[in-house]
């Protein structure tokens, strides 16, 4: 990814997704529904044309830091979410501690 593009996460909720653009154009996604106070993660992808650029690491990074803001706990049914945590321990409090073990988490946030 070269310094010049503009990568840009926004919540579209009427599509029930956050979506990843670059230069305007939308190269990725996260779906994502809300019910009383959890946000279930259950699919993410990025197009194959800009695979390896990090761009679905800013889009979880960005799903995660929404889900945080406005005080929910999440569900990371999707494989890419649960890979994202595991390397990031500062955002596994996101996921409560009796949810943590059927996704593979650490029963303490670290």
């Amino acid at each position: 990814m070269s310094s010049t593009q503009q990568v840009h996460v926004e919540d579209a909720p009427s599509r029930g997704r956050f979506e990843i653009s670059v230069d305007g154009q939308v190269v990725g996604m996260a779906s994502y529904h809300v019910d009383d106070g959890v946000m279930t993660l259950p699919h993410t992808e990025v197009s194959p044309a800009v695979a390896g650029r990090g761009l679905g690491t800013v889009l979880v990074a960005a799903v995660l830091a929404s889900a945080r803001e406005r005080g929910l706990s999440v569900l990371p049914y999707c494989s890419f979410v649960r890979h994202y945590l595991q390397q990031h321990p500062a955002d596994q409090d996101l996921v409560r501690p009796d949810d943590r073990p059927h996704f593979g988490l650490p029963l303490t946030a670290r």
